[in-house]
């Protein structure tokens, strides 16, 4: 194996964090920002990109090169296990969620995933950049032109709001979803976007104008509750305003209604 083979435990239920235990000369590399705590003997390193590039300029270049496109910060941070025995590293989230381990070794060495779901992962496996390959998707598909990949041989954990419901998808068979829910798939999904069906449900039944359309043979990653519904139900309790309905036009016209301003 390429990537190192790491320990772990989960923490919590809906707002879980992962213990990660490395045994000497054991590295893990997370977002910056994730680590919650480490034990004596650790240390560690800011990189560019995630680390799993050749040394020198060019693969460091290249590997920063690559966060930057994804949106994410040029740097990532390394925790390597420096001592003679075993030691713990603890990550947690930024907001509410699960977080889901995956042996990329299961799912053919490679997983797609939105941008924002990658936690941590052992040290070896590649976090990458996957184009959306129709036009459509990428304009409409609620994840942009670009997601995230990751490659490799070793264990990777993602993040992703409220309740994460797995699917393994058999040939042939099709999903429907919101756009903004889906959080990873294997490398065999198809990925597509599709008009609701008619005017008045797209523009009154608070849903949106598109959904994912996902087809299989494949496994699939789904969360129940997405960063921009949560952060508008704060800022719509914050401001003391009920909504008229997520993604429908009158939402504005409701809170009119309500004698609300």
């Amino acid at each position: 194996m390429k990537a190192h083979e790491i320990d772990y435990k989960l923490y919590g239920d809906d707002m879980q964090f992962v213990e990660i235990e490395l045994d000497p000369r054991e590295s893990v590399i997370a977002e910056a920002g994730a680590m919650m705590m480490m034990e004596d003997g650790i240390d560690m390193e800011t990189v560019f990109g995630d680390g799993s590039e050749p040394k020198g300029l060019f693969g460091k270049l290249m590997g920063a090169g690559k966060r930057m496109v994804t949106g994410e910060s040029l740097f990532m941070t390394v925790f390597t296990n420096n001592s003679s025995v075993k030691r713990r590293v603890s990550f947690a989230a930024s907001y509410p969620g699960k977080i889901v381990p995956v042996d990329l070794t299961q799912y053919g060495e490679k997983i797609i995933c939105q941008k924002d779901a990658f936690l941590c992962a052992a040290k070896g496996v590649s976090i990458g950049i996957e184009f959306t390959k129709k036009l459509g998707t990428g304009f409409f598909g609620g994840e942009g032109f670009i997601m995230q990949k990751l490659e490799g041989d070793g264990l990777a954990f993602m993040h992703a709001g409220g309740t994460i419901y797995k699917r393994d998808l058999q040939p042939g068979e099709r999903l429907r979803i919101d756009t903004g829910c889906l959080v990873a798939m294997t490398k065999t999904i198809n990925y597509d976007i599709q008009f609701v069906g008619n005017v008045k449900t797209a523009l009154f039944g608070g849903e949106g104008l598109f959904f994912a359309t996902l087809e299989g043979p494949g496994t699939v990653w789904i969360q129940s509750l997405t960063l921009s519904r949560l952060a508008q139900r704060i800022a719509g309790s914050a401001a003391g305003v009920k909504g008229g309905g997520e993604g429908s036009v009158l939402g504005g016209i409701g809170r009119m209604l309500d004698g609300i301003d």
